[in-house]
């Protein structure tokens, strides 16, 4: 596995790869002490990362780890189909997915499970209501993400 930290407009990043794949990354990492690991996989995270923060991509396209239960993948599978500046709810994604909105709850632990924020956007789940709800990098990073896609959005 490698690593890789980079700084962002939602704080520090931790990117992990493993086998040729991404299959992480992390809200608030500290910038580490050890020198820069030269790795192609990383570089091109780090590059659409960017290039995403300085509003100039809309899609990333990295090779990812799908590494979860078969409903997280599913669920997974549908974030990525949300697109840049839109979102959708819980019962959204559910219906989508075939089954009924009372399952959604069931749609928010396997987004709050997504290894892969930003890349794989779980930030794009909103509450039926259309509040934000819960994120694991926390409602301010969320609120960055989505204003970042959709300037006055929330």
């Amino acid at each position: 596995m490698t690593t890789r930290w980079m700084d962002s407009p939602i704080g520090g990043l931790r990117i992990r790869t493993s086998a040729g794949l991404v299959t992480a990354i992390d809200f608030g990492a500290s910038r580490p002490r050890h020198c820069r690991v030269a790795d192609p996989l990383l570089d091109l995270a780090e590059q659409q990362l960017g290039e995403y923060f300085g509003g100039e991509r809309t899609t990333f396209d990295l090779p990812l780890a799908n590494d979860g239960t078969e409903f997280q993948k599913k669920v997974w599978g549908e974030l990525v189909r949300i697109p840049y500046g839109e979102t959708a709810s819980y019962g959204d994604i559910a219906r989508r997915l075939g089954y009924e909105p009372v399952i959604s709850r069931a749609v928010g632990a396997a987004n709050g499970a997504n290894p892969i924020p930003i890349v794989v956007p779980c930030h794009r789940v909103i509450g039926a209501d259309g509040s934000l709800t819960g994120y694991a990098g926390g409602l301010e990073r969320k609120r960055t993400l989505l204003d970042l896609e959709r300037p006055g959005l929330f």
